[in-house]
């Protein structure tokens, strides 16, 4: 795959939220709520302050030897392990849910941002190893948002009876279904046998969804040295049963954020993930729910079971995997558990994150630097011939769909459908008729005034309808303009939020990859378009 390259700033879009905008340009209301800057020396700072804190290296590196006992060995990837235990070397995070067959691409842009970053880092900072490392989401119970994919047009859904946390869960029947009739639409492409056997080599039945995405995701990057941890661990769970006691008895996080919540609105930013006063889920089975404390005993929602505080004290005990951190504490058992100076996020989980660093600060935990994960717009070579037919920069795609068929319509048409020099005449006309009128009159000024509000308005509808008419005659370029809007921007969102990799990978095989690599940026924060050439 060759293509060309565009960086424009995350602004242009139009599809990010004023908080993640006004972070990625570092304004001063932003800054109480991060410790470091986006920047070489912000990473210095973070690794001055990680190695101030104890990270127990040899349990994390034994569990994930345990985890890869199960795959394929790969000496880049057993070289990171390895590595890990060494003071001098850290940890660059992304984490995302476990959703089927990856879910969508900006889970693997995520990834492939990781990895660069790593390697940026190697090379600016050679007294210091960097190992990029990817942590399952496994213990989210929200199986609408992770059972489907679409492939090509198509929206493909895992329809499974199973419940609890969709990692928990298993390959059954039904997920195999779902593997044949993706295996339809991707078997016609150059790469789709390739793709589908890495698939079906993962995803086998009897697996957990967890155990096949980390199967899958080594597949995909295990030559680029990735590290895939699977953090639904009992041992590494124990690492943080002082905070998950805290929580359950001090309700401190709860108290914590919501007094950063309180500043974040105070500068009228929006609140993306509201505490609880348990920030803890009860993992058991097949449900997890959440712990509440009432009629002092704790209890788990939709559920009989309930335990009073020293009950509660024994479980998280003796069986820390059955207490699964919401939004607001996974990031700080992640942190605990690694020696992380970096996390890679997109716009919704940096704005949670920066609700955190109050907390983080309360269990003198080390912040790490916030950077906002790549962001690319695939613009195959069908989607450029007709932008280039149309002459429509690809910058230019982010324009509404009206706003580009006016300039269409008023580049090529004969005559111009604008009137603005029009309607400046007119405002001309009337301001010397006011001057006129008042003189005989002043009461008649605001007759004159709503007059030429009347006429302008007028005029205005004039220019719509001629809009309208002139659209009429470029039918064919109106319906090009909807399928370019429809291919890169599917149910008005962007492309890297609906699509998922298996397509890509079954058109463009390992090259893909590989060209996401070479275009990701490491500590810059633009959004990058790729165009197919043709």
């Amino acid at each position: 795959m060759d293509c060309t390259a565009t960086r424009i700033p995350y602004r242009q879009t139009n599809y990010f939220s004023k908080l993640v905008l006004d972070y990625i340009d570092q304004l001063p209301e932003v800054q109480p709520f991060y410790a470091h800057p986006v920047s070489l020396s912000g990473i210095q700072d973070a690794m001055n302050k990680r190695k101030q804190f104890p990270t127990n290296r040899k349990i994390l590196v034994q569990e994930l030897q345990k985890q890869y006992a199960a795959v394929e060995q790969n000496k880049l990837v057993q070289q990171n392990i390895d590595a890990l235990l060494d003071e001098n070397t850290f940890t660059i995070v992304t984490a995302h849910q476990n959703n089927i067959f990856t879910g969508p691409l900006y889970f693997i842009y995520k990834i492939v941002h990781c990895i660069k970053l790593a390697d940026f880092f190697k090379k600016t900072l050679p007294a210091f190893h960097f190992v990029p490392v990817f942590y399952i989401g496994s213990e989210d119970a929200d199986l609408e948002e992770l059972n489907h994919i679409l492939v090509g047009e198509k929206n493909i859904v895992w329809k499974t009876t199973q419940t609890g946390a969709v990692g928990r869960m298993k390959i059954d029947q039904a997920f195999l279904e779902v593997i044949t009739e993706i295996e339809k639409q991707l078997l016609v492409q150059p790469f789709g046998e390739e793709i589908m056997t890495m698939v079906k080599d993962a995803y086998r039945e009897g697996l957990t969804i967890e155990e096949a995405t980390f199967r899958f995701v080594h597949a995909l990057f295990a030559e680029f040295g990735l590290v895939v941890l699977k953090p639904d661990n009992a041992v590494l769970k124990k690492e943080i049963i002082e905070i998950c006691e805290d929580d359950l008895l001090n309700q401190t996080a709860s108290a914590i954020v919501q007094k950063t919540i309180d500043t974040l609105q105070k500068s009228s930013y929006k609140v993306q993930a509201q505490p609880r006063e348990i920030n803890l889920f009860y993992l058991k089975d097949n449900f997890r729910e959440r712990i509440i404390f009432n009629d002092e005993n704790f209890h788990v929602l939709n559920t009989d079971w309930h335990f009073t505080k020293e009950d509660m004290l024994e479980e998280i005990k003796n069986h820390p995997e059955r207490f699964s951190p919401n939004v607001i504490i996974r990031g700080i058992y992640q942190e605990r558990i690694l020696p992380n100076i970096a996390f890679i996020g997109g716009g919704g989980e940096l704005a949670y994150w920066l609700q955190l660093k109050s907390l983080f600060e309360n269990y003198q935990i080390p912040f790490p630097v916030l950077v906002v994960r790549n962001s690319f717009l695939m613009i195959e070579k069908s989607i450029k011939m007709m932008l280039a037919k149309l002459e429509i920069p690809s910058t230019d795609v982010f324009i509404g769909e009206n706003l580009l068929m006016k300039q269409i319509v008023e580049k090529d048409a004969n005559t111009t459908t604008n009137l603005t020099a029009e309607i400046e005449r007119v405002q001309e006309i009337y301001k010397d008729i006011q001057a006129k009128a008042i003189k005989t009159d002043a009461t008649l000024a605001q007759h004159v005034a709503a007059l030429k509000t009347k006429a302008i308005d007028r005029i205005i509808q004039l220019e719509k309808k001629m809009l309208r008419a002139e659209k009429r005659k470029f039918a064919t370029e109106q319906q090009q303009v909807k399928k370019i809007k429809n291919k890169l921007f599917p149910a008005d969102s962007l492309q890297e939020r609906k699509e998922n990799i298996l397509y890509y990978y079954a058109k463009f095989g390992k090259s893909f990859l590989q060209i996401l690599y070479q275009n990701s940026l490491s500590l810059e924060q633009e959004f990058v378009i790729l165009a197919e050439k043709e």
